[in-house]
């Protein structure tokens, strides 16, 4: 009877193992903020521009006649909340779309597609005195220089409750969506194609463009907002991260309404104080 010898099922070349893992396919490299994402970006916000008044409008027109408005457009009178009702819907809109953009048309994900970069509690507390410092060296500024008072923006300080709208988006919500725009897609789109130092000026140049119809005929104003807009703009730069220029930002908008709160006593001397800003600069 043959008997099996302990090694006869046993093969005599060692049989090699491949722990390699396995090879990925090469990673597509994205084209997001490309000169074409840039051109949807603008044909959107005119788009959006247009049907968030519509909107409102509309909107505004239904509560009108329940509430028994006397206004017969709210747009007239510069309503302030009607313009922030829009202006919040518009921002909505905008949101959403640059999400879809980079999330599901580019397959990016959202937050460092902006380069926005976590900071440390060190650093956030460095740059919101930052911001502070800044609006206080703008209000030490503007006391210096030629002043027109009654612009587009100090009418919108009708009252106490529009005071009070007005600081809540400067400091909610304005911050926030200016820095994802201006300082997160065009900056990188500016950045990507142009380089560097084209999109630190290109973006404080649009930044202050924007409010420019906010100060009409106020150049003091003017100035100063491009001049915080290249402070805002540069920080983006030279951080490489968009949260920076939001803490600076949302620490000037902060300071500059909370010194506006209390020197008209919590907004009830407003409009006494507007008086008598339009009375000196007419002296």
């Amino acid at each position: 009877m043959p008997v099996d010898t302990p090694d006869e099922n046993i093969p005599t070349e060692p049989v090699a193992i491949d722990m390699a893992p396995a090879e990925r396919p090469a990673h597509r490299e994205s084209n997001l903020w490309s000169w074409s994402d840039l051109a949807l970006l603008l044909v959107f916000a005119a788009v959006a521009l247009l049907a968030s008044n519509l909107f409102v409008t509309l909107g505004y027109a239904a509560l009108k006649v329940l509430a028994g408005w006397n206004s017969s457009s709210p747009a007239d009178q510069a309503n302030p909340i009607f313009l922030l009702t829009m202006q919040g819907t518009f921002y909505g809109a905008l949101f959403a779309f640059i999400y879809v953009l980079i999330v599901a048309v580019h397959g990016q994900p959202f937050w460092s597609s902006l380069n926005w970069r976590k900071l440390s509690a060190g650093k956030t507390l460095g740059y919101f005195l930052g911001g502070i410092a800044l609006a206080v060296s703008v209000q030490l500024a503007s006391a210096l220089l030629p002043d027109k008072a009654n612009f587009p923006l100090e009418k919108m300080f009708t009252s106490a409750q529009a005071a009070f709208a007005l600081a809540g988006f400067a400091t909610l919500v304005a911050p926030f969506m200016e820095e994802l725009v201006f300082r997160g897609v065009l900056f990188s789109v500016f950045e990507r194609q142009a380089g560097l130092w084209f999109a630190i000026a290109a973006t404080a140049v649009l930044f202050g463009a924007l409010h420019i119809p906010e100060y009409r005929g106020a150049w003091n104003h003017t100035l100063l907002i491009f001049l915080v807009g290249a402070v805002f703009s540069l920080t983006r730069g030279l951080t490489k991260s968009v949260a920076p220029s939001f803490i600076l930002h949302f620490a000037y908008n902060l300071s500059t309404m909370t010194g506006l709160f209390f020197a008209t006593h919590h907004f009830r001397t407003l409009q006494s104080v507007l008086v008598a800003a339009q009375k000196a600069a007419l002296t």
